[in-house]
């Protein structure tokens, strides 16, 4: 009897270790593909594997690295749950054989922020239509909210948690963050197709309900671009929904009194929102209401768990481009003999010699920064402008620089 036991313990020992190795080794070769898929944007970082014998592969202290933002997405915990050993053994030796039925949770997801980490107001390559959510966020009106100003605010970073949930009935994400409020997406019918790199979820029998909470964010972006807007909260209120409005009709669409007071109320006081939206849908299932037809049911949502009706867009004609003044004018050869006050244009390489003086900058997305120049680098140069009785420096990519200009003779800005 006691060499029976022992053999036995022998056996499950074995087992038990034949089963880590092959996990970590096929896991190895499914992340080292993963890593050659991803290498032209961005580097995966595996930290150390490990597994549960309730069928569970963990990686430990990952990260994700995409060659757009300045910093990378540090993982402490990714936690992989197929529900048995051998569906997990059967999942990585062949991804299209996931189950039915598993769970992807990231414990500890930090993403450090920096002023010069997105493509923000100065970074963001020209496009025809503007953005839909752009809050104006500076002393220049086309100035918008990015990572800089969230910096200045006080968020150094986004840290919280993710979930994936896939079930035969649904498909089921959430994230939650400490500070910047949380989002959950629920949608029957839903299936993640790992295989498929172009569209990666598949199916879903109907629209999806998506949930979104702010977290008291929106109520500090609204007083902070605010203050840096020199405006009151109204006014700079007012100012972000002229822009939702121009955006809109620069897609051929006007929305409706219920939506923009909606719109409005979320910019100031933030909230819980809930949507159900249809991606398979033009406009992701948002109603639209055609020239000469009847107003349409509304969108599903609700605003802190009261329904809000009659939430739809209207097709209007979409207005003609405006050229601007200033691209109608002549360009004025510069007269070095006899110079007067006045903009006159300089080279970027070269921008370093004007630190201290008055530029201009005109950006790749015709946003114009006028300002004192503060310092230069490699890839960057920063621009102060006076707010509040204080300078606020903003840094600006030298590739989307289109035109450098200096306030020379007389200068008195």
């Amino acid at each position: 009897m006691k060499r029976l036991l022992t053999f036995i313990v022998v056996v499950v020992l074995l087992g038990w270790l034949l089963f880590k190795a092959a996990v970590w080794w096929l896991a190895d070769q499914r992340l080292a593909e993963a890593r050659d898929a991803m290498e032209s944007i961005g580097v995966i970082e595996r930290g150390r594997i490990s597994s549960g014998i309730e069928g569970r592969l963990l990686l430990i202290g990952a990260s994700y690295q995409d060659f757009r933002l300045a910093q990378s997405v540090d993982i402490g915990r990714l936690v992989f749950d197929a529900g048995s050993p051998l569906a997990l053994l059967m999942a990585l030796a062949d991804p299209g054989r996931v189950p039915a039925a598993w769970s992807l949770r990231a414990e500890n997801v930090e993403l450090s922020l920096e002023a010069t980490m997105f493509r923000n107001w100065v970074t963001t390559s020209g496009e025809a239509t503007p953005a839909l959510f752009a809050p104006v966020c500076g002393p220049d009106h086309r100035q918008q909210l990015g990572s800089g100003d969230l910096v200045r605010m006080g968020v150094n970073g986004i840290a919280g948690e993710a979930l994936i949930r896939q079930t035969p009935e649904r498909l089921y994400l959430e994230l939650t963050t400490a500070s910047t409020g949380s989002l959950e997406i629920n949608w029957p019918g839903a299936r993640v197709d790992v295989m498929n790199r172009e569209r990666m979820v598949q199916g879903g029998d109907g629209p999806m309900t998506v949930t979104l909470r702010d977290g008291g964010l929106m109520r500090r972006v609204a007083a902070y671009c605010a203050r840096e807007s020199s405006v009151a909260t109204t006014e700079w209120t007012s100012i972000v929904m002229d822009a939702f409005r121009q955006a809109l009709n620069a897609r051929g669409y006007e929305a409706s009194a219920q939506l923009l007071a909606l719109y409005r109320q979320w910019l100031t006081e933030g909230g819980e929102l809930t949507l159900v939206l249809d991606p398979e849908q033009p406009i992701v299932g948002v109603p639209v209401q055609r020239v000469e037809q009847e107003r349409p049911l509304g969108l599903r949502v609700s605003y802190n768990g009261q329904a809000v009706p009659d939430v739809y867009l209207k097709e209007v004609e979409p207005p003609e481009p405006v050229v601007s003044e200033k691209a109608l004018q002549p360009v004025v050869p510069e007269d070095t003999n006899n110079r007067m006050a006045g903009w006159y244009p300089a080279e970027v390489a070269k921008a370093g010699r004007w630190i201290g003086h008055t530029v201009r900058v005109t950006l790749s997305n015709d946003n114009v920064v006028e300002g004192r120049l503060v310092s230069v680098g490699e890839q960057t140069l920063e621009v102060a402008r006076t707010v509040g009785g204080g300078e606020i420096a903003y840094p600006m990519m030298i590739r989307a620089i289109n035109m450098f200009e200096v306030w020379q003779r007389g200068q008195t800005r």
